[in-house]
């Protein structure tokens, strides 16, 4: 496959993924993020694979100047909507970017990423990589995902590799003696099916700080 064809695949596959349903995620927050975040300055703020825009709006609603990145102009759009309804809109910037390819311009107090695992073509090698390099003096890297399948899925829908803590680490590749680790740990969580089979899942999250 082509890099042409890759992009093309990528930004197909998530756009049709929104358009063709309605609301696809909750409309609340991600747990992690709320945990890990509310201890934190408002500042500046970097959302990576945004979505529906759950998270921005939270971040916005305590203060925070968040700009927004997603793959999906269907989602970005519902996203502002989001923050239009919770009377945040003037804190937020919607971008629209295939992560791996191109990445938002500027330095930032907070880079959050939230489950970017998908089923198709995505470097997440360089998107926490570039990730890294948006935080500012200062400032956090809060990385969440996924640590294996739900207890639940006995069939999976696709091939994936799952990261381990010390893996990406490893892949981001910092310099020593610039970044201090506030929490590497893994957290399992209810899971429920879409049949209604109760489980859990395993996340592995990241909160690093450049000292």
């Amino acid at each position: 496959m082509t890099d042409t064809s890759a992009q093309a695949s990528a930004t197909e596959f998530w756009e049709a993924r929104y358009r063709d349903a309605g609301r696809v995620w909750s409309g609340r927050p991600n747990d992690l993020l709320v945990r890990e975040a509310s201890g934190l300055t408002p500042g500046t703020a970097l959302d990576l694979g945004c979505g529906e825009g759950a998270d921005a709006v939270w971040l916005a609603a305590r203060g925070w100047r968040v700009t927004g990145v997603d793959i999906s102009g269907t989602a970005l759009e519902r996203a502002a909507g989001h923050a239009a309804d919770a009377g945040v809109g003037d804190r937020v910037a919607w971008e629209r970017h295939e992560l791996g390819r191109s990445f938002p311009d500027g330095s930032f107090d907070l880079v959050s990423a939230h489950y970017l695992q998908s089923p198709v073509p995505l470097d997440q090698r360089t998107v926490l990589r570039d990730a890294a390099r948006a935080v500012g003096d200062g400032g956090t890297l809060l990385l969440v995902l996924h640590a294996g399948w739900p207890s639940w899925q006995t069939e999976p829908p696709f091939d994936a590799v799952f990261p381990t803590l010390d893996g990406v680490l490893a892949e981001l590749a910092l310099p020593d003696g610039e970044w201090t680790v506030d929490t590497k740990e893994t957290v399992r969580r209810p899971s429920v099916s879409p049949e209604g089979v109760e489980g859990h899942r395993d996340d592995h999250v990241w909160r690093l700080r450049r000292v």
